[in-house]
C-alpha cells in the first residue's frame, strides 16, 4: 500500500509538471507571435476569427452565420471571447481557446504515453516532440483549427488506451465524445470513425455493444453537419458542393488557367508531396526517430496504439489525390507555399512512435536515453531559431503581404471617415478583416450570408441598397454583384482605390 501511495504520488507530480511545462510554453508562444504581429497572418485565421464573431455581431445573428464548409465548434469554442471587441479587434479572442486545446491535446498524449510505454521518461519524449515543433506552435497561437483537432485525436487515443487495460464501456462513450468533438472540427476526424470502430470490434470483449454504441456517438458529428446543411441550403453535402467548397475553389482556379497539381489522382505524387510536407514541417529526425521507434514498439508488443494515429496523415494523402487538397512547398512545383500545415497531421504519430525508443534503454538510463531524443529531434529547429525556418510562419508571412497592406491601408482610410450604424456593403471574405481592423461591427456590415436582404440589394440597388459606404476586392467571387450594384441605379463614387503589386485591386466607395 505505501509503494501504491508513493506511486500515485510520483504519477500525479509528473502530471503537474508537464502540465506547468506545456502551459508555460503555451503562454510563452502566444505572447510572443502576438507581440509582433503575427496573429492573424494566416487567411484562415482571420476568417475563423470573423466567422465566429459574426454568429453574435451581424444582422442576423445566430448558427447560419457558421456558414456550410468549415465545420463549427472552433467557432463555437471562440465565441464567449470573440463577443468582447477589443479580444476581437487584436486576435486574442480566437487564440486563447486554441492554445487551451494545444495544452488539452499535449497532456492527453502525455498521459497515452505514460500507460501504453509504462515509462514516464518515454512519456516526456513523447510530450516534447510533439510541444517543441515551432511550426505547431505557432498554428496554437493562432485562431487556426488544427490544435483543436489534436486534442480530440489525443482524448481519442488516451480513452482507447484505458478501454484496452479495463474493457469499461465508459471510456467507448468517452472515444466516443471525443471523436464526435473532432468530427465537428475537421474532416479527417470523419475518415478516422471507420477505423476506430474496427479497433473496438477487434478489442472488446463486447464487441457489436461497444462498436454500436461508439458509432452511435461519433456519427452525431456528421449527421448534425449535414443536417445544418440541408435546413440553411437545401443540401446535406453543402460543404463538399457548395461554392465555398475546397473542391469548387480548386475548379475556378482550374477554370482560370491554373494547372492541376501533381498530386490530383496520381499516387506517386501525392505521396512526395505529402512526405515533403511531413518533413518540412516535422523536420528529418523526428520522422527518422518515429520510424525506428514504431520498429521498437512492435518490439515492445506496443505499437497498436500507433494505428489509432495513422489514419488522420492518410486522409490527406487521400485527399491530394482526390483533388481538391494542394499541398506546395517551395522547393516543388509550383515553388510557392500552400497548405504545408497539413504535414503536421503526422506529428502526433511520429511523437508516439518515437517515445518507444526509450524503453529499450535500461530503467536506470531512461531519461538519460529521454534527454537524446529529444535533442535529437529539436537540434534543426535550435539550428534555425527564426522564424524564416518555420515554413507555417513562411506560408503565412509571404501569402499575406498584400493582404496585410490592402487591409491596414484600407482600414487607415475608413476608420477616421465611417460613422457607426450608416452601413458597409462588402463581400465578407478577405475584405471582413477591414472593419476587424477599422473597429467597425460586423452587425454594420450587408455581405452575401444577409439573405434576403443582399439579394433585394444587389437585384434592386435603387429601391433596396441605402448602405452609405461599399467595398469591392477583385480578390473576391462576391465583388462583382457588388460593383455593378454601385452602378446600377443608385450613384456612389470611389474615394480610394489600392492596387498592390500581385494583389487584389481593392476600392472604397461612398453614396452620393
Amino acid at each position: 500500500m505505501a509503494a501504491s501511495r508513493n506511486s500515485n504520488r510520483s504519477q500525479a507530480f509528473e502530471l503537474l509538471a508537464a502540465l506547468a511545462f506545456v502551459s508555460l510554453l503555451s503562454a510563452t508562444a502566444v505572447v510572443w507571435f502576438w507581440q509582433r504581429g503575427y496573429t492573424l497572418y494566416y487567411g484562415d485565421a482571420e476568417a475563423h476569427l470573423n466567422m465566429a464573431r459574426r454568429v453574435v455581431d451581424s444582422r442576423q445573428p445566430g448558427l447560419y452565420q457558421l456558414g456550410g464548409v468549415w465545420l463549427p465548434l472552433p467557432h463555437l469554442l471562440m465565441l464567449p471571447l470573440v463577443a468582447n471587441d477589443r479580444l476581437w479587434m487584436n486576435g486574442l479572442g480566437g487564440v486563447l481557446p486554441v492554445a487551451a486545446s494545444f495544452v488539452v491535446a499535449a497532456m492527453f498524449l502525455f498521459l497515452a504515453a505514460r500507460r501504453i510505454y509504462a515509462s514516464a521518461a518515454a512519456a516526456f519524449a513523447t510530450l516534447c516532440l510533439f510541444v517543441l515543433n515551432p511550426n505547431l506552435l505557432y498554428l496554437q497561437s493562432a485562431p487556426m483549427t488544427e490544435p483543436v483537432f489534436f486534442a480530440a485525436l489525443c482524448a481519442l487515443l488516451y480513452f482507447a488506451v484505458r478501454f484496452h487495460e479495463s474493457q469499461s464501456l465508459i471510456w467507448v462513450v468517452a472515444a466516443g465524445v471525443a471523436n464526435l468533438a473532432g468530427a465537428l472540427t475537421r474532416y479527417e476526424a470523419w475518415f478516422l470513425i471507420p477505423f476506430v470502430a474496427l479497433y473496438f470490434l477487434i478489442a472488446s470483449k463486447r464487441r457489436l455493444l461497444a462498436t454500436s454504441l461508439f458509432c452511435a456517438i461519433a456519427a452525431i458529428g456528421p449527421l448534425a453537419w449535414m443536417a445544418h446543411c440541408w435546413w440553411y441550403w437545401g443540401d446535406p453535402l453543402w460543404f463538399q458542393r457548395g461554392p465555398h467548397s475546397a473542391m469548387a475553389i480548386y475548379n475556378r482556379g482550374l477554370a482560370r488557367g491554373y494547372e492541376r497539381y501533381l498530386g490530383d489522382h496520381d499516387w506517386g505524387y501525392a505521396w512526395v508531396y505529402y512526405r515533403n510536407a511531413v518533413r518540412v514541417t516535422a523536420g528529418w529526425p523526428v520522422i527518422w526517430l518515429g520510424v525506428a521507434g514504431a520498429i521498437a514498439a512492435r518490439i515492445k508488443r506496443t505499437s497498436w496504439p500507433l494505428l489509432l494515429l495513422l489514419p488522420a496523415p492518410a486522409f490527406y494523402l487521400w485527399s491530394m489525390y482526390s483533388g481538391g487538397t494542394p499541398i506546395y512547398m517551395p522547393h516543388l512545383w509550383p515553388f510557392s507555399f500552400y497548405n504545408t500545415r497539413y504535414g503536421l497531421e503526422a506529428l502526433p504519430l511520429l511523437a508516439l512512435a518515437a517515445g518507444a525508443l526509450v524503453t529499450l534503454a535500461p530503467s536506470r538510463l531512461r531519461g538519460a536515453a529521454s534527454l537524446i531524443v529529444v535533442g535529437l529531434a529539436v537540434a534543426p529547429w535550435l539550428w534555425t531559431p527564426k522564424p524564416e525556418g518555420w515554413i507555417c510562419w513562411k506560408e503565412s508571412q509571404v501569402n499575406s503581404d498584400t493582404r496585410r497592406a490592402w487591409t491596414k491601408e484600407s482600414a487607415d482610410f475608413l476608420a477616421p471617415r465611417y460613422r457607426k450604424g450608416t452601413g458597409i456593403l462588402i463581400p465578407f471574405g478577405d475584405v471582413a478583416g477591414i472593419l476587424r481592423e477599422a473597429g467597425i461591427p460586423l452587425r454594420d456590415a450587408l455581405h452575401e450570408d444577409i439573405l434576403p436582404w443582399w439579394e433585394l440589394a444587389i437585384g434592386r440597388p435603387e429601391f433596396f441598397l441605402h448602405e452609405e459606404w461599399a467595398i469591392s476586392s477583385s480578390g473576391e467571387t462576391a465583388s462583382d454583384p457588388v460593383v455593378k450594384a454601385l452602378t446600377d441605379g443608385v450613384r456612389y463614387d470611389c474615394l480610394k482605390s489600392i492596387a498592390p503589386k500581385n494583389g487584389p485591386v481593392t476600392r472604397i466607395y461612398k453614396r452620393n
